[in-house]
């Protein structure tokens, strides 16, 4: 093809005006590359981005938070420790990241009293944590930002000396499981025996009954009115049976409790068991508000309150209509008998409030324990029910909505068909297949 001198000039401006708007595109996406961050996580389970719950608690951090990594240059340390940090600073841009070096700052080192290369020191509004490099994950940096947000000591006082679930034994009956996840969140949990100490400490956040099972005394009874009487927050766990000396605090209340364990059919259908009840709808009460899973009360008791003078009763839980009282034996068949039995739908957790010396007194009743006992807190949305009831009695009501679960789980857990069939497939079938189709090869080759 012949070009001519003005062809040639248009083709030679055509290629210099290419090579400057590429050489602008360029710098215009390295520009915006700089100046805007965006990450796109496309994982299945979204291992790089923060779960909801970890987002509210970071949220709740009014003030900005200041986090000091004592970390060496050596290995990936540093870079697993700006990526673990970054995904909150998406959502808290005041938080502050500071790198020291442990060899060239070994004054500051010892000032703060770190002891592992990589320790993280976290400053908030006056208060300090730390943690090490073992524990790195979203669930234990979500814990440490919800106890900085807590202001002061929190007591949860557990009565014992008569047989009541323990905060500290490790039984399926006990409630260390959930003491425990108290105690991550920032609580402080202790097991108070009246027998030993005859005063409820004044520093009490909340006292918790958990199903004694042995009577108490009547001075020990005068001891828990006298406390509520100062405006005390209490958890009262009943089970089904007999209230042990607790006849006097009930009647204070205003709370009966209806004979028999509750049974549904429904639930039956769901947990194998007519005593296991399901719970999916809840009342309107704060505790429960925005609580969307389903929970599992075995072995629960139906609740009939009518609040004392200057109390405002609620219910927080309630049963389906087609549950009832069971009054008889829970073996073979059961069925509604008329006249023994009371229908549902039963109260099965209620809530008290009043105004005393211009703070609010919480007292909440569940009539079953069993739903925090180490065997069955892990069911459902157990756990979150619990520590949403804590933070509510404590006065923490930021933090009552907030699940409990902020790590995914990221465990594989396969059947035994499964992994023979993978096996199977890895160590067996694709071997062979591998080998069947080299020696068609060879055959092939060879008749050639």
């Amino acid at each position: 093809m012949y070009h001519t001198p003005h062809t040639k000039w248009q083709l030679r401006l055509l290629n210099a005006s290419f090579v400057v708007l590429f050489l602008l595109a360029v710098g215009l996406l390295q520009w915006l590359a700089i100046e805007y961050h965006m990450q796109f996580d496309w994982t299945q389970a979204r291992r790089h981005s923060l779960a909801p719950a970890s987002v509210t608690v970071v949220g709740r951090l009014k003030e900005p938070l200041k986090i000091t990594a004592y970390a060496s240059q050596r290995g990936e340390i540093r870079r697993i420790i700006q990526d673990l940090v970054g995904r909150y600073q998406k959502f808290k841009p005041d938080i502050q990241l500071e790198f020291v070096n442990p060899d060239t700052a070994p004054e500051r080192v010892r000032d703060a009293g770190v002891q592992f290369d990589g320790e993280l020191v976290f400053e908030y509004a006056g208060s300090r944590e730390s943690l090490s490099p073992a524990q790195f994950n979203e669930e234990n940096f979500t814990n440490v930002l919800t106890r900085l947000g807590h202001r002061g000591e929190r007591w949860v006082v557990f009565l014992g000396g008569h047989g009541e679930r323990s905060p500290d034994k490790r039984a399926n009956f006990d409630l260390s499981t959930w003491a425990a996840q108290l105690q991550k969140r920032g609580f402080k949990a202790k097991t108070l025996s009246l027998g030993d100490h005859p005063q409820i400490p004044d520093n009490t956040n909340v006292l918790v009954i958990a199903g004694p099972r042995t009577q108490l005394l009547a001075g020990e009874v005068r001891e828990i009115e006298n406390y509520l009487e100062r405006g005390g927050n209490l958890l009262w766990l009943h089970d089904p049976g007999p209230l042990f000396g607790l006849e006097p605090l009930a009647e204070l209340l205003g709370v009966e409790f209806q004979p028999g364990v509750i049974v549904d059919p429904v639930s039956e259908a769901i947990t194998g068991s007519a005593a296991a009840i399901v719970i999916a709808k809840y009342g309107n009460h704060p505790v429960v508000r925005n609580f969307g899973d389903n929970t599992v009360f075995p072995q629960a008791s139906g609740i009939s309150l009518i609040a004392p003078e200057g109390w405002r009763g609620s219910v927080l839980i309630d049963t389906r209509a087609s549950s009832w009282s069971e009054t008889g034996s829970l073996t073979g068949p059961i069925q509604f008998d008329k006249g023994e039995d009371v229908r549902g739908p039963l109260n099965l957790a209620v809530a008290l409030m009043r105004n005393q010396e211009k703070r609010e007194q919480r007292i909440i009743i569940i009539g079953d324990g069993d739903f925090l006992a180490n065997t069955y807190i892990a069911n459902a949305g157990n756990l979150d029910l619990g520590m949403s009831v804590i933070n509510w009695l404590s006065h923490d009501d930021v933090y009552v909505s907030i699940p409990v679960k902020t790590a995914r789980d990221r465990a594989l857990n396969l059947s035994r068909t499964a992994q023979f069939a993978i096996a199977t497939g890895f160590l067996g079938v694709l071997p062979l297949l591998m080998i069947s189709s080299g020696l068609l090869i060879w055959l092939r080759r060879r008749k050639r």
